[in-house]
């Protein structure tokens, strides 16, 4: 294993491999200055530095990349600064995964680019630096190891959830609470169909963009107080491999495990890499299952009211 550091010191992104771990960092020393939670105007609102015009969806390479060669984009997924996902409603929502989709087959189809990875840091508490609501989008040269895991070894299988996990439906997509899940009040998103990725012609994008904002919905209807959340969607590389066990997916997991009060992962987790929960999975469930979820009218853009019945989706 080499040791060595690298022979000319850099801001640049320089990736390196613990020898102990095998865990891979992008040591990225430019990062450290970026902007957090500006008090003065939002770079994100219309005429805004990275706004500079109106928009509904936006998309930009960020200006404090994680990884270079215009691998790391930022999305802006309306031009209301005070607005939540979830307010976005399913048309909202629906115009948030087409820009998923058209950046993932945009990223992808470069020869250096593996694997989009889809996802938003939502609130301070998860390292979120400005509060507009937007997400990112990271084109990785390689497949990572969280999403590679599960391409080899993980079973995704929503359509045999059981009930009492199961949150809601939306179309082909179901929201569910994990079995086994790392975070109190942790949703997974899964349509029923065998579909690899967003740019699949099967992909029942209303069902997800309501999904999406139903599940959201709930998680702040919880504790009425906004949840903060780390949300990623894991999909088929782009590397033009065969990966027929890839299926779409989204993962949620929110911080808190009580109003105002954060699940924090302990050192016996970090250290040992077995997770313990203090909230039983199939109450997290029943819990979200009772509340409002969808505000009233978004269903009307593409989605359809919260159930529990799958037999007919089967």
């Amino acid at each position: 294993m080499n040791h060595h550091r690298p022979e000319s010191s850099t801001d640049g992104p320089q990736m390196r491999t613990d020898p102990l771990t095998g865990d891979t960092t992008v040591v990225v020393g430019s990062r450290q200055g970026r902007p957090n939670r500006p008090s003065e105007d939002c770079p994100f609102c219309v005429g805004g530095l990275e706004a500079p015009e109106p928009y509904v969806v936006r998309g930009f390479v960020n200006r404090w990349p994680a990884m270079a060669d215009d691998r790391c984009e930022m999305v802006l997924y309306t031009p209301d600064h005070d607005a939540e996902f979830w307010s976005l409603g399913a048309a909202g929502a629906r115009a948030v995964v087409d820009h998923w989709a058209e950046r993932t087959a945009a990223l992808g189809a470069r020869d250096d680019v593996d694997y989009v990875l889809v996802f938003e840091n939502r609130g301070a508490e998860v390292g979120a630096t400005i509060p507009h609501p937007h997400g990112q989008i990271y084109a990785y040269e390689h497949v990572p190891p969280v999403p590679l895991r599960e391409l080899v070894d993980g079973v995704l299988l929503p359509e045999e959830v059981p009930d009492d996990l199961v949150v809601g439906t939306h179309g082909d997509w179901v929201t569910w609470v994990p079995f086994a899940p790392t975070w109190p009040y942790e949703l997974r998103l899964a349509p029923r169909r065998e579909v690899p990725d967003l740019l699949d012609v099967r992909c029942d994008r209303d069902g997800l963009a309501a999904a999406l904002v139903d599940g959201l919905a709930r998680l702040d209807q919880l504790f009425d107080e906004p949840m903060p959340y780390m949300l990623w969607v894991h999909q088929r590389p782009t590397d033009g491999g065969d990966w027929p066990g890839a299926r779409v997916h989204v993962h949620v997991c929110p911080l808190n495990r009580a109003a105002g009060v954060a699940r924090y992962v302990a050192a016996a987790e970090q250290g040992g890499g077995v997770w313990f929960d203090p909230v039983l999975p199939e109450e997290a469930a029943a819990r979200l299952r009772a509340l409002p979820g969808m505000p009233s009218g978004s269903a009307s853009a593409g989605g359809s009211p919260v159930s529990t019945d799958r037999a007919a989706g089967r």
